[in-house]
């Protein structure tokens, strides 16, 4: 009996007494005076345990049956539910094993046999955060997370994804590296879905940003920085009319770091409990299970109901603009140079001043090859290398070998001298007479 029961007794006992009124005990203990009638024939016949509700040390007719918290015990004991929270924990009970329970009352149940320790969360610094942006694809942010998804079942997968501001919808794909290729295959995935975005918040990676390279021991000094090519992600983006933003820091991108530690948590354990251990499995379960549950819990209405993407239109062939792209230099024979291979275009395609002119040329991500002059694409075919004819080398003697001697004999610079051309003996004993 705790001290307010005891206050009622009090009331309930000068009411019997007829120290005061019932209609006093009735105001003293917020009742009506029926119910002051009813408790005081409830204290006639149980004593004092009448202030004490009827059901107290009974068990609920709601409880759950002991049975079905032992099985839901045993499931999350296993080693595929290890590290499973309470609400991630009810959701997986329920959809898997039919064992509706609520987070609170499974909370308990695991707090109990020690499979859940809730702690306090430490204060971590304070950013102010941004306003989302109105319209639905006015801005989407775009990372890749390194992380172990699949925890050592498979070599280690990246996970690309791209987040609106304002609504916080995802979409992701896995990948073996985070290349410009893959972001490239990622860019494509929104775009055919959702159309042309007003603009892109992604680092500066140089997937998306070129940086000039200097000596470790060299300083800027003031200078102004020269002015870098773009990527090819930059550069199909240009010609997307998408605009790009770097972000200076993790936090200024935070919608696309919140979805990337929501599936580090989430994502990871539920591929763990499915049995994913491929590529390709990954992806499936991505896409069928965790972003559907994304859009649709995670996900928030815009301010305004406006879409501001912008549909593909037909001179955006994507299958050009997202390839790898580079200028080469049409010679006087008509042919270009192209990793380490050269290349004629036919006669046919030949026009007035293709030749010393600039074109395109685009490596297709199916590896094909395209070549574009202005916005004509060229026929050619690949010339055949000429082979060189290697002249066979000639070895020169050493510089410092030394010539063959008439080892242990007479010397024979002597020989024949007598006999070699020179003028007569008086002629030399005159010039001889002559400069003495």
């Amino acid at each position: 009996m705790n001290q307010a029961e005891r206050d009622r007794l009090v009331t309930l006992r000068k009411a019997k007494k007829k120290l005061i009124t019932q209609r006093q005990a009735a105001e003293e203990l917020g009742v009506s005076v029926r119910q002051v009638k009813r408790l005081l024939v409830a204290l006639k016949k149980r004593g004092d345990k009448a202030v004490i509700h009827g059901l107290r040390g009974k068990p609920s007719k709601r409880k759950i049956d002991e049975k079905i918290q032992c099985k839901a015990m045993q499931v999350l004991s296993r080693e595929d539910y290890q590290g499973f929270g309470p609400t991630l924990a009810s959701e997986e009970l329920e959809r898997r094993h039919q064992i509706e329970v609520s987070r609170e009352t499974l909370r308990k149940w695991m707090v109990a046999e020690k499979l859940w320790r809730a702690g306090k969360r430490k204060v971590e610094q304070i950013h102010v955060m941004r306003p989302r942006r109105s319209r639905f694809g006015e801005m989407v942010q775009w990372d890749t997370s390194d992380h172990d998804w699949l925890e050592g079942r498979r070599e280690r997968l990246y996970l690309i994804g791209m987040v609106d501001d304002a609504t916080s919808r995802g979409l992701a794909r896995f990948v073996e590296s985070d290349s410009t290729l893959t972001n490239m295959e990622a860019l494509e995935m929104w775009l055919q879905r959702h159309g042309r975005m007003m603009s892109c918040y992604t680092d500066k990676a140089s997937h998306f940003q070129s940086t000039e390279k200097s000596k470790r021991d060299e300083q800027d000094c003031g200078k102004d920085g020269k002015t870098m090519p773009p990527t090819q992600i930059a550069r199909a983006l240009g010609e997307l009319n998408i605009t790009w933003i770097a972000a200076h820091s993790p936090q200024a991108k935070g919608r696309i770091e919140r979805f990337f530690e929501t599936a580090q948590d989430r994502l990871v354990k539920g591929m763990r409990v499915s049995g994913v251990k491929t590529l390709a499995e990954a992806n499936a379960y991505l896409e069928k299970e965790y972003l559907p549950w994304w859009n649709q819990n995670c996900a928030v209405i815009p301010a305004s109901a406006d879409d501001a993407h912008r549909p593909l239109e037909a001179r955006h062939d994507l299958a050009a603009i997202l390839s790898h792209v580079e200028p080469r230099k049409v010679k006087n024979d008509y042919t270009l140079q192209y990793e380490g291979k050269t290349y004629a275009i036919e006669r046919a395609d030949i026009s007035t001043g293709l030749r010393g002119s600039v074109v395109r040329v685009e490596r297709r991500r199916d590896g094909s090859l395209a070549i574009r002059f202005r916005d004509k694409y060229l026929r050619y075919k690949p010339c055949e290398p000429v082979q060189k004819v290697v002249q066979p080398k000639v070895r020169k003697p050493a510089s410092g070998a030394r010539k063959a001697t008439n080892a242990g004999g007479k010397s024979e610079w002597m020989k024949k001298f007598m006999n070699r051309p020179g003028p007569d003996i008086n002629k030399a004993i005159a010039i001889a007479n002559a400069t003495s």
